[in-house]
């Protein structure tokens, strides 16, 4: 046996004599390793962290873990140091918080990272404390302007070269940014101080006192002049955002030396001037470029195929011009390109998108691109937005686009695309598509009603408008289920409206404006389940495609926030009755009937719309009064009922002393005192006091008669009697 493992009758003696201490030492030594794992708080951090909580006024239940007599390093969202038990970590995010951050917390003396983001606090934001490292304070209600004075105590300047990343975002902080304070933050590699109301100039001072400064976001501010060219000075820069400010004039040529920069991202703005070919390819390294909505000019530089790693390139909304370059093919990397709204021209086919595997959107609308779509845009996969939208693009779809098994959103609008069945043949294939604008095309074809267009099972937003399409409405676009916006104004559909249309449970806008449907309104339109409910619940992206509408002779387009829900059936032939279930459409916002053959009275029930704002009825045949009830529609603020049979005085109060006089003209029974029919008047028309002439001669003229016959008989009975 090994020696190690022997041992003598003297041996085992002297091993039980000092087993004892060595076993107690052992102990010992684990209980401190326990201790010193399981650290208590200290009673004055506990004190810090309980003044904190006693000055909320909503707790979200930390209450019932925040209980004095308890160790608080047990306590939810606090970490401590295994080491000496020193608060090291709050985390408290997305608590329902409400009320005043305590100064207390900025007591914790080892505190290095501090989260109280997405609560409702107020207060402080604890920048000069001494240790913290980390401090998200974003989506709250801090609203008091930031220091502008360097703090008198060098200490406190100690204190705050602490700071490492600072997110303030999503605040009201007011203020300009000043390097007195700001300044003295040497290790700052993160600020984030976007969608607050900061005034001034970009705070490129930050550039000389932050050397590692790595992410800058000052985007949604009140930020003014122009982009500062001491931002070249921030070598270590990889994220520049300002986007949505006031700032002007062009980019500095110094930003460009900046080379580590991965994102500039400076949209909404009034920046100006081109992108200098020389110059963009020192940003080797750029993912995104968006300086969209600005008033960029200029051509996109050939150069700009060298940024291999670029991903998104946002130029929409600007001023630029002339033909694309080949070399966008040579982006390999682009996910998105959107070069939207501005005077592009030329063709498409210049480009070779088959080298963009991974585009997923590709949005040049609003420009002035001619020729067809080419064949290699079909090559693009992971296409899930394709928008070409109001250009002079011509021919047909190709049968390739069946291939774009991913496209959500597929925009064709205002070009001279023909052949609008083929059309839905082939996009029928495409069993993600949620979103197909197609309107101004197609010019005087008929619109397919073959039983074979099916599919769309997901198609919530249908526009085939302004097309002078003949035919009737479709019963394959009454078995969308998911429809939730359909437009098929300014066409030439006849027939009626299809029943079918009630049944879509998700329908609550429907524009059939200016076509020649004839026909009742269908009571089947009245039971529509979205318009019956109190508030209208959409799965549409509210920042995604552009939709159209009319507003004048032309069409305009808006985001799916902009749009309320609407039922348009105006410029029709339709005749009978407005039904008065009408009146269960309790969400709609705009209730468009004018320009019809409609008759019978105006719905009470209509004043039971009480999210109502326009409400057209004019160019009817409709009778009878109204509704002294439409006083109940607070929200209206369009209203028309001209040109029908209408009699009677126009309700008092409310909402009907805002309209103007135009809004009852063609009316010739109605009076108030702001038409020229005045309910108070004493005069009485012209035609009726000559019929009133002419009544009362006839009165006067048998009155006399009589007497006179009368006379004559008693003269007559006196001379015979």
């Amino acid at each position: 046996m090994h020696p190690l493992f022997c041992s003598s009758a003297s041996n085992s003696m002297s091993s039980n004599k000092f087993s004892t201490p060595i076993h107690g030492l052992a102990l010992v030594l684990l209980i401190t390793s326990l201790a010193s794992t399981t650290s208590s708080c200290r009673e004055q951090e506990k004190t810090s962290l309980l003044r904190f909580l006693a000055g909320l006024t909503q707790d979200g239940g930390l209450a019932a873990s925040w209980r004095n007599g308890t160790d608080c390093c047990t306590w939810e969202g606090i970490t401590c140091s295994t080491v000496d038990g020193m608060i090291e970590e709050v985390s408290l995010a997305d608590r329902r918080l409400e009320g005043r951050i305590s100064p207390s917390l900025g007591s914790l003396a080892s505190l290095s990272r501090l989260n109280l983001s997405h609560n409702s606090l107020s207060g402080e934001a604890l920048l000069s404390s001494h240790s913290i490292a980390v401090l998200d304070v974003s989506f709250n209600r801090l609203s008091w302007n930031l220091p502008q004075e360097q703090p008198s105590s060098s200490a406190l300047d100690r204190r705050h070269m602490q700071m490492q990343v600072i997110n303030i975002s999503s605040n009201s902080f007011t203020g300009q940014l000043s390097p007195a304070t700001w300044g003295m933050m040497e290790n700052l590699v993160v600020l984030n101080a976007s969608n607050n109301s900061f005034t001034g100039s970009i705070p490129s001072f930050l550039c000389q006192s932050a050397p590692f400064l790595t992410v800058l976001d000052m985007s949604y501010n009140k930020f003014s002049g122009s982009v500062r060219p001491e931002l070249g000075k921030c070598s270590m820069l990889r994220s520049l955002k300002a986007g949505r400010n006031n700032l002007t004039g062009t980019l500095p040529d110094e930003l460009f030396n900046v080379t580590s920069l991965r994102h500039l991202c400076l949209p909404s703005n009034g920046l100006h001037g081109a992108l200098d070919p020389a110059l963009i390819i020192k940003l080797i390294n750029l993912v995104v470029l968006d300086l969209g909505w600005n008033m960029i000019s200029g051509n996109i530089p050939d150069s700009i195929g060298q940024l291999k790693g670029l991903k998104e390139l946002r130029l929409e909304h600007n001023s630029m011009s002339g033909e694309l370059p080949s070399a966008l093919g040579d982006c390999r990397s682009l996910v998105t390109m959107n070069l939207n709204n501005n005077d592009f021209s030329g063709e498409l086919g210049k480009i070779n998108f088959s080298t963009l595997s991974n585009l997923k959107t590709l949005n040049v609308g609003w420009n002035n691109f001619t020729g067809i779509i080419p064949e290699s845009v079909y090559l693009c996969s992971k296409l899930t937005v394709l928008q070409l939208s109001f250009n002079k693009l011509r021919g047909q779809l190709s049968p390739r686009a069946r291939h774009l098994k991913s496209l959500t959103v597929l925009s064709l609008a205002g070009n001279n695309f023909t052949n609008i069945k083929s059309a839905l043949q082939i996009l029928k294939s495409s069993s993600d598509l949620t979103t197909l604008l197609i309107g101004s095309n197609f010019r005087n074809e008929e619109i397919p009603g073959d039983e074979t267009i099916d599919g769309f099972e997901n198609i919530k937003v249908l526009a085939m408008e302004d097309c002078q399409l003949f035919g009737k409405i479709p019963l394959w676009i009454t078995n969308i289920r998911d429809l939730e916006m359909l437009f098929l104004f300014n066409n030439e559909l006849t027939g009626s409206i299809p029943v079918g249309i009630g049944t879509l449970n998700f329908l609550f806008y429907i524009d059939l404006s200016n076509n020649g449907l004839t026909g009742e309104i269908p009571a089947g339109l009245m039971e529509m389940p979205m318009l019956r409910s109190d508030t209208i619940t959409t799965s549409l992206d509210p920042k995604g495609s552009e939709l159209p509408t009319y507003s004048g002779p032309s069409p305009q387009y808006y985001t799916l926030g902009a749009f309320p829900a609407l039922m348009n059936l105006g410029n029709n032939n339709l005749t009978g009755v407005i039904p008065p279930e009408i009146g269960q459409l309790k969400a709609l916002v705009s209730l468009i009937l004018g320009f019809n053959r409609l008759s019978g009275e105006i719905p009470r029930a209509i004043s039971n719309l009480t999210n109502l704002e326009a409400l057209d009825l004019s160019n009817n045949h409709l009778t009878g009064t109204i509704p002294g009830a439409l006083n109940n529609l607070h929200f209206l603020s369009r209203f028309n009922i001209s040109n029908n049979d209408l009699e009677g005085s126009v309700p008092h109060g409310g909402q009907f002393d805002t309209f103007p006089s135009t809004s009852f003209d063609g009316n010739s029974k109605v009076c108030a005192s702001m038409l020229v029919h005045n309910c108070h008047s004493v005069e009485v028309p012209k035609g009726s006091t000559e019929q009133g002439y002419k009544v009362m001669f006839a009165i006067a003229f048998g009155v006399f008669f009589g007497l006179g016959v009368l006379l004559d008989q008693l003269c007559l009975s006196r001379l015979f009697g």
